[in-house]
């Protein structure tokens, strides 16, 4: 049985609260044209570092890449890394064909893409990146953008010649790279599984022991 959803209003973004912008963020792979301004770019990343980190040393920095050709040099970049290292057998294949065209944009056409990297201290500065990027994405939904993270990316940005080309120390590491856009429409969602709870350990005995496993 799938979990539970919510529905939200997209056209009332001014009035959802934190549960509803949760329920209501999708991975968004079509966008339109507009060009996100500075001042909203910023916004997010402010929202971004509102995350916690462990013992608060905040382990994260930013690329901002607004530069269209730019965008589709490091998409073509990453196909052909794609392209020379995976198994495409373990793709679907809608994602095979993807990879395969090198006509296609990995980065889905998105005119903002957000590297969010991991410096390398404090106890676990990958987990604090990733909250941060979850942030970023759910103050994005509350904005009315679309975000989705490009995993395919990752070993392009990573390589140490793409990180001198855009300013990354060698120590750094991206961690989650995010493109942002208006969305030409919120896809519905896929649902979710059930979540899987192992135990719940009350001190109490469960009249309904299995009450939570459905």
């Amino acid at each position: 049985m799938p979990a539970p959803s919510r529905r939200c209003d997209t056209q009332n973004m001014a009035e959802m609260s934190a549960l509803d912008v949760i329920f209501a963020r999708r991975a968004v792979r079509d966008f339109t044209d507009e060009v996100l301004s500075e001042s909203t770019v910023r916004r997010l990343i402010d929202a971004a570092i509102q995350a916690p980190s462990a013992v608060n040393v905040q382990p994260w920095a930013f690329v901002v890449i607004q530069d269209k050709a730019l965008l589709k040099s490091l998409s073509d970049r990453a196909e052909a890394i794609m392209a020379a290292g995976q198994d495409f057998g373990q793709f679907a294949p809608e994602q095979q064909h993807r990879i395969e065209d090198r006509s296609l944009n990995i980065f889905y056409n998105a005119g903002t893409l957000v590297l969010i990297c991991a410096k390398p201290e404090g106890l676990h500065p990958d987990w604090d990146c990733c909250f941060a990027a979850q942030n970023l994405m759910l103050a994005a939904r509350e904005q009315g953008l679309g975000t989705c993270v490009i995993g395919f990316s990752w070993p392009t940005f990573n390589d140490p010649d793409v990180k001198k080309d855009l300013g990354i120390p060698k120590s750094y590491r991206v961690v989650t790279p995010i493109i942002v856009g208006r969305p030409t429409d919120f896809p519905q969602s896929h649902g979710r599984k059930r979540p899987e709870i192992l135990a719940w350990k009350t001190g109490k005995v469960l009249s309904e022991p299995d009450a939570f496993r459905e």
